[in-house]
């Protein structure tokens, strides 16, 4: 196998968009080739999640502490709760040459990009607003204020997807997952995401070119 640095792949969209379930079967498509980034949150765990695995729930003051010691690749406020991203599994992930896979806002992906810059980003789409809103009602786990209120970010978040690197349009949940594999399985097989010392071990082990013929 070439040696290569991990790759960093962002997965955003609106709440009902289905980014846990593209997320859900990339990580059992490329098994222990990709795994999935674990986010603080100083909000409440919602029924069924638990610390450290959904997300890690830690409180306003820890959060605080976290961002003073620059601990966090990038946090935003969403919904009223601060998300934030852990630096050291990522940079260790990356250095190891194991993928990993962060979840985020707009906001975050953004603060991403500029601290990683050859990360790979993905917005996920649904086909249209009737389809977004009949998926956060079927939800049952938000009253009507709370999916109002994500209708009305779901448009600003949005309005982000030309910044992307990719779009997928989730009308067929077979079809989004497809794209959003094939795309991390071509990003993983570029060369730019392989080192120079991989690369070069690999050229070498097919010896080296034959002479040009003469005339």
């Amino acid at each position: 196998m070439i040696s290569r640095r991990g790759i960093l792949f962002i997965v955003s969209g609106p709440s009902g968009a289905g980014k846990t379930t593209l997320s859900d079967a990339a990580l059992r498509t490329f098994e222990e080739g990709l795994e999935l980034s674990v986010s603080c949150t100083t909000r409440a765990p919602r029924p069924g999640e638990r610390d450290g695995v959904e997300y890690h729930f830690v409180s306003e003051a820890g959060f605080d502490e976290m961002v003073a010691s620059n601990a966090l690749g990038e946090w935003a406020l969403v919904h009223g709760y601060r998300y934030g991203t852990p630096r050291a599994p990522i940079e260790k992930a990356i250095a190891e040459g194991r993928d990993i896979l962060l979840d985020i806002d707009v906001q975050g992906a953004e603060q991403i990009k500029l601290v990683y810059p050859d990360s790979v980003s993905v917005f996920l789409l649904p086909p249209d607003r009737a389809t977004l809103e009949a998926r956060l009602r079927g939800r049952g786990t938000d009253d009507e204020a709370t999916v109002l209120r994500r209708l009305r970010n779901a448009c600003r978040e949005i309005a982000s997807a030309p910044a992307y690197d990719f779009i997928v349009v989730n009308t067929d949940r077979d079809d989004a997952i497809k794209q959003f594999v094939s795309i991390l399985r071509g990003q993983r097989a570029r060369t730019r995401h392989m080192t120079q010392e991989g690369l070069r071990e690999l050229v070498a082990s097919f010896g080296e070119p034959a002479a040009a013929e003469t005339a």
